[in-house]
């Protein structure tokens, strides 16, 4: 690479950054800097790359076209840019995880635990925004991803990465779960898994309708729920199957959401909208916490 490119990817680099870290609504600035440290390229694998077009469309699906060089400039943009185009699997869209990442504000010294972590960049983020003394465990299901993703994130400090099906696998205790494949319910042990004060944000499909990022707090015990912007991602194995719903959202509905139950705890009432077998979704708010008199 000459000077002159150099100077320029160093340039693109640095503006990538401010964009991601404007997405993330936050004025940390551990988010820019951060974005602009870890070097998207370094986890896609040799270029040129193959970049998806419209993704979302199911007529486009494992639609791509190929970067013109091997040049880095051209995936550090807001692109898609695959993984394994045989599987439909990418590098999931930066300004989307930007959005996920101020929601969920990753703080030094947290566990996280990151499911379907692919090759492993946006582990790699979740682990510079939790230093120092803050770990991440990450798990990805395709044998392949999980052996690439071990061999990236080899330089960042406590990191592993299990290769296996993370819905039937013990999940460590969480200060965040954040989950890359749609979920149609969250297993039960997910959400058990979470410390007090603990989040998780996956992309909730429980149709082919809604695609919804959805953000669970736990309190002490209770779990409010919050959806948030459109999300699209390949099914979560062991996760998504439509056949353990009960009752189904509308897309109205599904804004609407407030709490989340365990089915073994407190069983649906009049306020549920979305059912499964183990959980449902409610738009019954949890009740504020009140100082004791």
């Amino acid at each position: 690479m000459t000077r002159r490119s150099s100077l320029v990817l160093e340039a693109v680099r640095r503006l990538n950054a401010r964009m991601m870290a404007a997405a993330t609504g936050s004025p940390d600035g551990r988010f820019e800097r951060t974005f602009e440290l870890v070097p998207r390229e370094a986890f896609l694998g040799p270029g040129p790359w193959h970049i998806a077009v419209h993704p979302w469309k199911k007529s486009y699906r494992h639609r791509y076209i190929e970067t013109p060089s091997d040049d880095p400039v051209h995936v550090n943009q807001n692109v898609l840019v695959a993984l394994d185009r045989a599987k439909g699997i990418n590098n999931g869209e930066p300004l989307l995880h930007a959005g996920w990442l101020g929601s969920v504000n990753p703080q030094r010294g947290e566990v996280v635990t990151h499911i379907g972590a692919g090759s492993g960049y946006y582990t790699a983020i979740l682990s510079m925004l939790t230093l120092p003394n803050g770990s991440v465990h990450a798990f990805e299901i395709d044998e392949d991803l999980a052996e690439r993703a071990r061999e990236n994130l080899v330089p960042f400090e406590d990191v592993s990465v299990t290769h296996g099906d993370a819905t039937m696998l013990t999940l460590p205790p969480s200060d965040l779960i954040y989950v890359n494949a749609g979920v149609v319910a969250p297993p039960v042990h997910w959400l058990q898994s979470l410390r007090p004060g603990g989040r998780m944000i996956f992309p909730w499909r429980p149709s082919e309708d809604i695609a919804v990022t959805m953000l669970i707090t736990r309190g002490k015990t209770e779990l409010s729920a919050r959806p948030l912007m459109p999300a699209w991602f390949i099914p979560c194995i062991g996760a998504s199957d439509p056949y353990q719903s009960v009752k189904v959202p509308d897309r109205a509905g599904a804004r609407t959401i407030r709490s989340v139950w365990l089915t073994g705890d407190r069983k649906p009432d009049e306020s549920a909208v979305a059912i499964f077998r183990d959980v449902w979704f409610s738009d019954e708010p949890l009740a504020p916490i009140t100082a004791a008199a």
